[in-house]
């Protein structure tokens, strides 16, 4: 009788430590970003039968009960001085950064709501090969901070779906390229995206001249 009671206590204490002992199944990691870099996987990029309507955008956030779509709730939660919200979640009064350039916008209509790697990148980058459903999920990310950025129109669209070999913020501040390449790799990394040769090497370069630029990210659900 004791034998058995002692089997059955070692047994249960065998079952229940690996599952106290079982890391979280999406936990953030951070790490400089040199070594982030080194984690984008390598690939060619093909741009063949995108559109733009592939990512169903904006849809209706993470509050489908606040009458505000994604867009709409980025700029809410990245003022830095809260704007009035009216009816049909129209913005009005409110102050925003937009550090791409380093400018004050006053307006929520000289905002636009980028994506760190605009749409046409993701689908280059493996976006092509995921269901609508996900690419909806990627298209209104805000579970990650750095997904979707509010900018001045200009930057954006500057920025156009340009990779960091190609664009790069124009504040004159270092601090913000490397910011910015930070945001784009962990960006990468969240949703398994691959980088080409090219990129790789812009990215490898500008982590030279960041070497106290950390890089944290989860990945994607």
């Amino acid at each position: 009788m004791i034998k058995n009671t002692l089997r059955g206590l070692a047994a249960a204490a065998l079952v229940a430590l690996p599952l106290a002992a079982a890391p979280p199944a999406h936990a953030a990691e951070t790490m400089p970003l040199a070594t982030a870099v080194d984690r984008l996987p390598a690939g060619t990029e093909s741009r063949e039968g995108y559109q733009r309507t592939s990512f169903k955008h904006w849809n209706a956030g993470n509050n489908p009960t606040d009458g505000c779509n994604t867009r709409e709730e980025v700029l809410l939660s990245e003022a830095v001085d809260a704007p009035d919200v009216g009816p049909g979640c129209r913005l009005t009064g409110g102050r925003w950064w937009s550090y791409y350039d380093a400018a004050w916008v006053t307006a929520a209509s000289g905002l636009d709501v980028d994506h760190m790697v605009p749409l046409a990148e993701a689908w280059d980058s493996g976006a092509s090969a995921w269901t609508p459903q996900r690419r909806e999920a990627y298209a209104n990310d805000q579970d990650a901070e750095t997904s979707l950025v509010a900018v001045t129109a200009r930057s954006n669209r500057s920025k156009s779906d340009q990779d960091p070999a190609q664009w790069l913020p124009p504040a004159p501040d270092d601090a913000v390229r490397c910011q910015y390449a930070a945001e784009w790799v962990g960006t990468k990394l969240r949703w398994g995206l691959a980088a080409d040769d090219t990129e790789l090497g812009a990215l490898r370069d500008l982590a030279l001249g960041c070497t106290l630029q950390s890089v944290t990210y989860e990945p994607a659900a």
